[in-house]
């Protein structure tokens, strides 16, 4: 028996229910479908979990005592050079003064406040130590909603955190929706281009998004109290030599993202006493995407209601996973 999801799938080509201007699917069949792909995508992942986690205890118990090198953790710790962070390197691109710029506003903006001033956020999600907000905003009838998160991880560093959002090594591990990832542009190792492609999740279209990255290391000294404090800013770019947008199959996403990290020590510790019981990572996490397209706007806020919370915990649960057995990195 086919599944649903097949089943609406092959009904939506008859009636030619796909995203568009004219389509005639209802907002809730449309709500639906989307979610059970979304659904289908989180089991493949648990599942994709399971079978490392099941490899790599097998590859623990038939090394027995003998110790063999693992490439994965030898890679760790990259990115040592002095000047990673600075943008020393990227400096001489043609996107700097795009980059620096907009890293700053959005720092900035990411250190304001929450519903202090009545500026229009809305608390969506609470769960612990996480807080999510909105505020709802609409561009041609788009939803473009800006997104804060608040959220508190104990055991790993900002710079941790900033490492594995930033590297594209790791980006399919935590980012369910990727389908592919291409550098189209090494500016420098803080500094990177990337084109990313989404799976299809029927009946919306295909995505893809082009934008440029940027880890760095803060030391502006305004976060008081903080051992150290790291970012990583993604910004939409286009230039003449990038694939450009909607030639093909995909609708561009245009996004701007900003994950600000601070490391607390407990008091009396410094980085080379502390342990991981010693770290606490504050994290803000503050993002406006435009997805494109003709997605209806009840659909796409009940589905960034639902998704945003388990895309924050599902990444920082593993950042803290990757690094729990391995050096700490400031």
């Amino acid at each position: 028996m086919p599944s649903l999801t097949t089943a609406r799938f092959f009904k939506g080509l008859l009636r030619k229910e796909i995203e568009g201007p004219h389509s005639t699917i209802p907002e809730d069949e449309f709500f639906d479908a989307v979610e059970t792909g979304l659904d289908k995508i989180e089991e493949d992942r648990q599942l994709r979990v399971r079978l490392k986690y099941q490899s790599q205890l097998s590859q623990i118990s038939n090394a027995g005592s003998v110790h063999s090198p693992n490439p994965e953790a030898e890679d760790e710790i990259p990115q040592l050079a002095e000047d990673f962070g600075t943008g020393a390197q990227a400096k001489s691109h043609k996107l700097w003064p795009e980059i620096d710029r907009i890293c700053t506003e959005q720092l900035t903006q990411a250190r304001q406040g929450v519903g202090e001033d009545g500026n229009g956020w809305q608390l969506f999600a609470d769960e612990g130590e996480m807080k999510m907000y909105r505020r709802e905003e609409e561009v041609d009838g788009m939803v473009i909603d800006p997104l804060k998160s608040c959220h508190v991880v104990k055991g790993v560093t900002a710079r941790e955190m900033c490492h594995y959002f930033f590297d594209p090594a790791y980006r399919n591990d935590w980012e369910t929706t990727l389908e592919d990832v291409q550098i189209v542009d090494n500016v420098a190792p803080d500094t990177l281009v990337f084109l990313q492609t989404y799976k299809r999740i029927w009946p919306a279209s295909q995505r893809d998004a082009l934008f440029w990255s940027h880890m760095r290391r803060i030391t502006d000294n305004v976060d008081t109290g903080a051992n150290d404090v790291w970012v990583v800013c993604n910004h939409s770019n286009q230039n003449e030599e990038y694939p450009p947008a909607n030639q093909g199959k995909c609708v561009r996403i245009y996004l701007t993202v900003i994950l600000v990290c601070q490391t607390y020590l407990t008091p009396g510790k410094d980085s080379k006493t502390a342990t991981r019981d010693d770290l606490t990572c504050k994290i803000t996490y503050c993002s406006t995407v435009n997805p494109g397209g003709w997605a209806p706007a009840t659909v796409l806020r009940a589905i960034y209601k639902k998704e945003y919370p388990k895309f924050l915990k599902r990444f920082t649960g593993y950042v803290v996973d990757q690094c729990k057995a391995k050096p700490i990195m400031y």
